[in-house]
């Protein structure tokens, strides 16, 4: 039998502040995170949701050299976005602070100078790349090169984002400093390990025989770490941004940020409990669970736990680890160099009170057991055909019809009829389904089970038609209503853990003062003769523009990725893809082949050129700017195609009737669009 905890104490990464936050983060931690702590609560439990900024570490030292500013301005501004927008989608942390803070750097120092004084490290010197040019040690992030698992250029010293590769810096082909651009040298420098190998057969017992419960994902990276042999982790580092090292013969080193920020958990603990921190961190009673991604999970299964093991003193450990996997967008890896991403502060602006669609959709597509892809066009289906045409028609529909037939109270409920309770009974069995789901990190399929309710409710009402049975007989319009109603009441509290602000208007419009978790699955929530508010839409139907705003966005983004690349490789980029036209439109243009007669410089200009064209059907003049890439000379004869439809416009006087179809090449020379073949003039392309 699982065991009975008096608390739960739920973790989520800290994400680094040197950027905003993007909808990967949101699916992978944040949002499942929040649905299972606001179901916790709803049940009564005692909870602390812990959150906060990793402020340490290289990229912020990327960034702030980038910007031309110290790393302290960027983890302010970042800090500020990211705690913002996240209580904004409304992710209810219990506290969201930041490890560049007093608390944390008290606490991430003194837990290094107990594993210190306890002999728990062991000090060696090693070589370590260094930059003569910038006078400074390189950590990982700082060098890039080659990858020697894809052959991608630009890879880091600790990771390749083209393959995904965890690497070190002396796997990299032809390192390059990412400060000076210079070759690295080798250096020598001391600094403390944690050795991970002390702890492997502690390690093997307590997960691998312990917790084969946890998720496919995190058993096996963790089995291959721990089979594949542990080596002693280096917990300092060269840099001048971080929390010193706090020992002597250590200057100019700082605590490598990832000892650092797990211990964030810790001290912002302390920072919101500073009386009674310990029973959340060393009670046997509390059952503590990080919320990561899956490129977090060596750090808070092996590492972390390893370094509570060593401190002693009571820690506990995670219950569990339910990491997901990666999101991708539009079928391509999020990236926060290429601008990659949906960015949540940007959403939040781009639609205004629609937190809880993007909250929807990222539950309903979560990560949780593979990669999977957001697209726009999917955001959009599952707004209009799931949470608008599903959900909120039944609640508009029931309450609606309440107020047009019962003057908006809930009716007494009459004689019970086998498709009533039908209903009725599978109220209980969703419920029992949507527990078991999240009581094992089941969100999505979860959130399948809430949205069955709401399927049940609107093909009870369709069935039943009480609209008609008005005209004959009331009282079943009663009895009809008022289970629907109980529905919505219950729908109000099965949806509250995933769509927080629905479930607050749907909670208003029903007059309803609070909801609880040991309320749901009755038939008699609403009492009869309580008043209902005025029914209000929960959810709006998002329109093609809106989606084509963002996609056009993305496709932005792409173009200028694109040529991006295409500069730094020594070649102009092809022009970006103009906007989408149907099949109708193309069948507007009366493209043709026609020949050029005779052609003339335009007076007083560089680039135009006088065409008069022979097209089959008549002859025409057609002023081209093609004189920069063809003489005169060179087009009399010539067999072109052109946009024979086109309104005439005059040009410097002239009249022009058409225009030719070109082609620019990747040297900037025009070309013409011509048949392979000489045709007759007038021969229609298309």
């Amino acid at each position: 039998m699982a065991k009975e905890f008096k608390r739960h104490l739920i973790t989520s990464a800290l994400p680094y502040a040197n950027g905003p936050v993007h909808i990967g983060h949101l699916a992978g931690v944040y949002v499942p995170a929040d649905i299972y702590a606001r179901y916790l609560r709803l049940k009564g439990e005692e909870v602390l949701f812990i959150g906060g900024s990793d402020e340490h570490g290289v990229p912020i030292t990327i960034k702030a050299k980038q910007n031309g500013c110290t790393p302290q301005d960027v983890v302010d501004k970042y800090h500020t976005i990211i705690k913002d927008s996240f209580k904004e989608l409304g992710i209810s942390f219990d506290v969201y602070s930041r490890t560049s803070s007093k608390t944390h750097h008290k606490t991430a120092s003194d837990f290094f100078k107990k594993l210190y004084t306890d002999g728990k490290f062991i000090e060696k010197e090693s070589e370590q790349y260094f930059d003569t040019e910038a006078n400074t040690f390189l950590a990982d992030r700082y060098i890039t090169g080659t990858c020697p698992k894809c052959g991608a250029e630009g890879a880091y010293g600790d990771q390749c984002e083209k393959c995904g590769s965890t690497l070190s810096p002396d796997e990299l082909i032809n390192p390059k400093s990412a400060i000076s651009g210079s070759e690295p040298i080798k250096k020598t420098t001391k600094h403390w390990y944690l050795p991970l190998d002390q702890y492997e057969g502690w390690l093997k017992e307590w997960i691998l025989d312990g917790h084969k419960e946890w998720k496919t994902n995190v058993y096996g990276q963790c089995k291959s770490w721990i089979d594949g042999g542990l080596q002693p982790r280096a917990v300092s580092r060269d840099l001048d941004w971080g929390v010193p090292v706090p020992v002597e013969g250590a200057e100019g080193k700082v605590l490598y940020v990832w000892f650092d920020a797990p211990i964030g958990y810790i001290s912002n603990t302390i920072e919101i409990c500073p009386n009674d921190w310990e029973k959340w961190w060393k009670s046997e009673d509390t059952k503590m669970v990080h919320f990561i991604g899956k490129d977090n999970i060596v750090f808070h299964c092996i590492v972390f736990p390893s370094m509570l093991k060593a401190y002693g003193d009571g820690f506990i450990l995670p219950e569990n680890v339910p990491a997901n996997e990666f999101l991708n967008l539009e079928g391509d890896k999020i990236s926060t160099s290429r601008n990659w991403a949906v960015w949540l502060h940007e959403y939040l602006v781009d639609f205004p009170g629609q937190q809880d669609v993007l909250r929807y959709v990222l539950c309903a597509n979560a990560p949780e057991t593979k990669d999977n892809d957001f697209t726009w066009k999917d955001f959009q289906t599952r707004n209009n055909s799931e949470l608008v045409a599903i959900y909120g028609n039944f609640v508009n529909r029931a309450v609606v019809l309440t107020h047009k037939y019962f003057e908006g109270k809930v009716p007494a409920l009459g004689n019970i009829q086998d498709v009533d309770k039908e209903v009725l009974d599978q109220i209980p069995t969703i419920k029992k389904n949507l527990e078991y789901n999240l009581n094992n990190y089941k969100f999505r399929e979860a959130l399948k089970e809430a949205m069955n309710l709401a399927r049940l409710g609107n093909k009870y009402l369709t069935e039943t038609e009480p609209w008609k049975l008005a005209k004959t007989d009331m009282e079943r319009v009663a009895t009809i209503l008022n289970i629907s109603l109980q529905l919505c009441a219950n729908l109000a509290i099965a949806f509250e853990p995933f769509l927080p602000f629905s479930s607050a208007k749907l909670v208003n419009i029903l007059n309803i003062e609070k909801i609880s978790w040991n309320d749901f699955g009755g038939g008699d929530i609403l009492k009869e003769g309580h008043q209902l508010n005025p029914a209000q839409l929960l959810f709006a139907k998002i329109e093609d523009e809106t989606i084509d705003a963002q996609i056009k966005k993305l496709n932005d983004t792409k173009a200028a990725n694109e040529a991006k690349a295409a500069e730094a490789a020594g070649k102009p980029a092809p022009l970006a893809q103009k906007e989408e036209c149907t099949f109708d439109d193309f069948m507007k243009m009366d493209i043709r082949t026609a020949t050029v007669l005779e052609a003339v410089k335009v007076p007083k200009t560089d680039k135009l050129l006088q065409l008069t064209i022979d097209t089959g059907i008549d002859t025409r003049t057609i002023v081209s700017g093609i004189a920069e890439h063809y003489t005169p000379e060179e087009m009399v004869g010539k067999q072109i195609c052109i946009l024979a439809n086109l309104a005439p416009r005059k040009i410097k006087g002239i009249e022009s009737k058409g225009m030719i179809l070109m082609a620019k090449d990747e040297s900037g020379k025009m070309k013409f669009v011509t048949p392979a073949e000489i045709v007759d003039n007038g021969a229609c392309v298309g």
